[in-house]
């Protein structure tokens, strides 16, 4: 999870430093895996104002200019841009900084016979754009001698964290400043859902076959709406991120999922016959997914489709043909709820992932419906005009009404930590619960985005992480007295005797002896299901742990080993063992013999027992 200390802000109030914000956020258990700041590749470059601009006495496509730098000295630059110009303001790079969109470090060098200190720079060579026609033509007022990025905007860090996949709701910059406001690293900010009703009934109908799969489907048209690029400050955000921006309406999409971990899909209403139905998909199902690919979704999976054709994947991806486009002028917005153990199901079948089924598979807030189709019809209005139409529902969002009984000595009983009271129900009204402590034990109520707070101890958990680790004190184990004694049980010491033995016997080459478990005599290797694995095929009851015993034995003689004598120990199922998993042994080579050839047979194993020095029977 992405964000940057500037986006963090519009939703926390603060004066923490980045790198105080990377230490708290780590302490809360949202750990930091890095801080960026993108302003320091352009550290050094400046504002510039080129005071003249003269045709290169020896080229005719170069000129000689000579450049202001802020510093009361003027220095001579060699620019081939056919857009350098005198007057105008520009982003100077001097010698001896690198230019991180060619991957050069400059110097002084003599172009044609003229001396230039230092480069004009387009946005491709600052990784600002891929335009690369002309230099960086700066506004009039841009100051000769500020520092480049911190005037454009660039100097804004960018945290990188890793998310618990029980922390649903951080995987959202509101989440995150929740966090962080309730560890008193700052006041929460986060702007309230606007209230927009809408100006007309909503002109196509939404539906949901599949509540378990989609239980709730929330859609509203917009109409009139002018799409194109995103406005600077929103492309910015999202490239800061590493996401590609696309189309105002998509970005809007893309902004609000890392805004409020809330996934939404836009459609363009022209492209779409009939109503919008969340479904299973059905045989001869097809479409091309927003990447570009084609997939063919099973009953199991759950799509958007209207009465002509499958869209997409239900909270995973949308597709091609319903996108929108520059001549996209009626829209509808989808704000749904999809069931996370189906998100996650048709990701890895279709090995398909996407910022929504990181969402959805952790568990989006199931409250939020509202909330979400709201911001992003403000946002549509606010970037592309239009008017709204009244929203429409199909099915029913779940009700989350989960209360807890807590018990505050608990955090000292499991958490070896006494907090006061009155501080614990700070904590957890500042995360969101709501605390009935009239009696003990206190009912407390958790929040509709807290999924994964089942129990006393996860409360536990939520007050001795607010608090802070480091506070619990260290106490040594109990050791009881006397000799310790053996901790491995039965069966875990028969397989160590086993493991020992096979070791011995393929090292000195010996022949093994198996005890057949249908219980007749002790008998050599072929007694017991003498068939050679079919490694053609993969349910073949010896092939895994044949393919695996002959793997490792290539890459032993592949090595240089003479000799390879390997064995392996573990549970399979066997048509003769009735259903039950049975531990197995096989060996390479096989059993009967050290110099024996041929794929490696598993034996069942029942008992060890000591015969002559070794193991007989396993």
């Amino acid at each position: 999870m992405k964000f940057t200390l500037s986006w963090l802000k519009d939703h926390l109030d603060t004066d923490a430093s980045p790198a105080e914000i990377g230490r708290k956020l780590t302490e809360l258990g949202l750990e930091l895996e890095g801080i960026e700041n993108p302003a320091d590749k352009l550290a050094p470059v400046r504002i510039a104002h080129v005071v003249e601009a003269v045709p290169h006495p020896n080229a005719d496509k170069l000129r000689v200019c000579q450049v202001d730098t802020g510093n009361g000295q003027s220095v001579q630059v060699v620019c081939g841009a056919p857009n350098a110009r005198a007057g105008m303001k520009v982003a100077y790079a001097p010698p001896g900084a690198h230019i991180p969109g060619s991957g050069i470090t400059l110097k002084v060098a003599a172009i044609r016979g003229v001396e230039s200190h230092g480069m004009l720079c387009s946005a491709r060579e600052l990784e600002l754009g891929e335009d690369h026609d002309g230099i960086l033509d700066l506004p009039a007022d841009a100051p000769p001698g500020a520092p480049f990025a911190a005037w454009i905007g660039l100097d804004d860090p960018v945290f990188d964290i890793a998310i618990t996949p029980d922390r649903a709701d951080c995987l959202g910059v509101a989440g995150i400043a929740r966090d962080l406001a309730a560890a008193g690293l700052g006041t929460l900010k986060t702007p309230a859902a606007p209230s927009i009703a809408g100006d007309f009934a909503c002109p196509i109908a939404v539906h949901t076959h599949d509540p378990d799969g989609c239980p709730a489907f929330l859609g509203r048209v917009v109409r009139g709406v002018r799409n194109g690029p995103s406005p600077d400050w929103l492309q910015r955000r999202l490239k800061a991120i590493g996401l590609r921006p696309i189309s105002v309406l998509v970005d809007v999409t893309q902004y609000l999922m890392i805004d409020r971990a809330r996934p939404l899909h836009v459609y363009d209403l022209a492209r779409l016959t009939g109503a919008v139905t969340a479904r299973r998909g059905r045989s001869g199902d097809s479409f091309e997914a927003l990447n570009g690919k084609t997939y063919a979704p099973s009953e199991a999976m759950v799509v958007i489709a209207d009465d002509a054709r499958v869209l997409g994947l239900g909270g995973i991806m949308g597709g091609e043909y319903s996108g929108c486009t520059e001549a996209t002028t009626d829209v509808l917005i989808e704000c749904a709820l999809f069931e996370s153990v189906r998100i996650g199901e048709t990701g890895r079948a279709l090995n398909l992932n996407s910022d929504a089924r990181a969402r959805f598979e952790r568990g989006v807030d199931p409250a939020g419906l509202d909330d979400g189709l709201a911001l992003a019809t403000a946002m549509i209005l606010d970037l592309c005009g239009g008017t709204p139409s009244e929203s429409i529902l199909a099915g029913a969002s779940p009700r989350f009404d989960r209360t807890i009984a807590y018990r505050p000595a608990r955090t000292l009983a499991l958490g070896g930590l006494a907090v006061p009271a009155a501080d614990q129900r700070a904590i957890l009204e500042r995360l969101g619960f709501t605390v009935s402590a009239d009696d003990e034990p206190w009912t407390v109520r958790v929040p509709s985005w807290r999924k994964d707070v089942e129990g006393e101890a996860d409360l536990v958990e939520e007050v001795l992480r607010l608090v802070g680790y480091d506070h619990i004190p260290s106490a040594p184990m109990p050791r009881a007295d006397g000799v310790a004694k053996p901790t491995a049980t039965p069966v875990q010491a028969r397989l160590k005797r086993v493991r020992r033995t096979m070791a011995a016997r393929l090292r000195r080459g010996h022949h093994l002896e198996f005890h057949c478990a249908r219980g007749c005599r002790t008998v050599r290797r072929r007694c017991l299901d003498a068939r050679q694995p079919d490694l053609r095929r993969p349910c073949c009851h010896a092939a895994d742990p044949a393919r695996r015993l002959a793997r490792a034995a290539q890459r032993n003689r592949d090595r240089g080993a003479d000799s390879v004598r390997l064995f392996e120990l573990g549970k399979r199922y066997r048509a003769m063992d009735d259903g039950f998993e049975r531990l197995t042994l096989p060996c390479w080579p096989p059993a009967t013999s050290r110099d024996a050839t041929g794929p490696p047979q598993g034996k069942p194993l029942r008992c060890v027992r000591r015969q002559g020095g070794g193991a007989r029977g396993t």
